[in-house]
């Protein structure tokens, strides 16, 4: 299936683009232990997709927790915490200056200048940095078990330091060359104390995308399912795994690059939905197709069959990312039930008007005259 250089790289908002979106209150974490050493970690963001669970995990483990933002949101969290304001997209950092943090995790920035300005506040502050990046820095999606010492994408334009967020939104092509930037900018500008996480797909409760949420819930419709092939691999990471082990990577100080997707274990398309599935009792029948003939029906992967992208040629390597790295640094995966519970459950939670549409997913009748064309 063909897939141009700009949409390829507009799938591009794999990772941290996805912690831009607000997420409620979560359910209390079950006790864990606390921490070796308490840390004061700065979390800029912190109210978005990851943030939420990033904080509740940090104050579980005993660590002082600042967070910073444009404006204030009413969460109840689980112990104090300090919300300072200011705006990145117009250069106001003053409520940062002067402090000094152990820690300080980087979660919504996908411009350069972004991270150039938090350095000039805050690199002789902090002790560690954490840069929260992505997979789609990767130049080539076409290699498998691509490890984090893959070329990345390059900023072509005249002035990457003029890129703003509004321009990165008009042109989602910028995503992954934006972000490859910005690692670069966090590495020089935080030498010898930076990390960069690269998740893959954020999934889970919160996620206002729908990007995974549509598999279980177009199983909870029932009847039959239009799904991509049955063998093509998928990745992603819930977003509590995610903000959990971020949490226990600054305890660490583990410094270097490290791709963050999942699960443990190769994935398929076929055990994915059957998951799903099982999740539910309306008893969906599922209609596996193949690449060539969706691309024939102009079903497009990833906007109009989520998660999924063909999983040979030019996207053949994208769900077949190595993550051995940090799991040897430890990170741990729930269990692919839990969370698709927890995604139903927190979807279902929402206001009613919320949950009459699905923000991901091919449309029902567009879906019903290719199931059509099947026979």
């Amino acid at each position: 299936m063909n897939l141009n250089r700009r949409n390829l790289l507009a799938l591009g908002a794999l990772g941290s683009a996805a912690a831009s979106f607000s997420s409620p209150a979560a359910a209390e974490l079950a006790p864990v232990e606390k921490a070796a050493k308490p840390l004061h970690i700065l979390i800029l963001g912190g109210t978005g997709f990851t943030g939420p669970n990033q904080v509740r995990y940090a104050l579980a483990r005993g660590h002082k927790i600042t967070l910073f933002n444009r404006g204030r949101k009413e969460f109840a969290w689980p112990g104090e915490v300090e919300e300072l304001t200011g705006d990145r997209e117009t250069g106001d950092l003053a409520s940062l200056k002067g402090r000094k943090f152990d820690v300080c995790i980087d979660n919504p920035t996908s411009v350069p200048f972004w991270v150039r300005d938090a350095a000039n506040v805050l690199a002789k502050n902090v002790q560690h940095y954490i840069f929260i990046s992505t997979i789609s820095v990767y130049r080539d999606n076409s290699i498998p078990n691509m490890d984090e010492s893959g070329a990345l994408h390059s900023y072509e334009g005249k002035d990457v330091m003029a890129e703003t967020r509004a321009t990165l939104m008009a042109n989602m092509a910028l995503y992954g060359p934006l972000k490859a930037e910005c690692e670069r900018e966090a590495q020089k500008r935080f030498a010898k104390k930076c990390t960069v996480i690269r998740p893959g797909l954020i999934v889970g409760p919160g996620d206002e995308t729908d990007r995974f949420s549509y598999w279980p819930l177009r199983m909870e419709k029932g009847g039959t399912v239009l799904a991509p092939p049955a063998a093509d691999p998928v990745q992603f990471i819930d977003c509590r795994d995610l903000a959990e082990w971020t949490i226990r990577i600054a305890e660490q100080r583990a410094l270097g690059v490290f791709n963050a997707t999942g699960p443990d274990y190769p994935l398929s398309v076929d055990a994915m939905l059957y998951s799903a599935r099982a999740a539910t009792t309306a008893g969906a029948n599922i209609r596996f197709t193949d690449a060539d003939f969706l691309e024939k029906q102009q079903v497009a992967p990833w906007a109009e069959l989520p998660v999924w992208v063909p999983g040979s040629g030019e996207t053949g390597g994208l769900a077949r990312t190595n993550i051995d790295k940090a799991k040897a640094a430890g990170l741990r995966f729930r269990s692919l039930s839990d969370t698709i519970d927890a995604t139903l459950a927190w979807f279902h939670s929402q206001p009613e008007e919320r949950q009459k549409t699905i923000r991901a997913g091919i449309k029902a009748d567009k879906e019903a005259a290719v199931l059509k064309m099947l026979g």
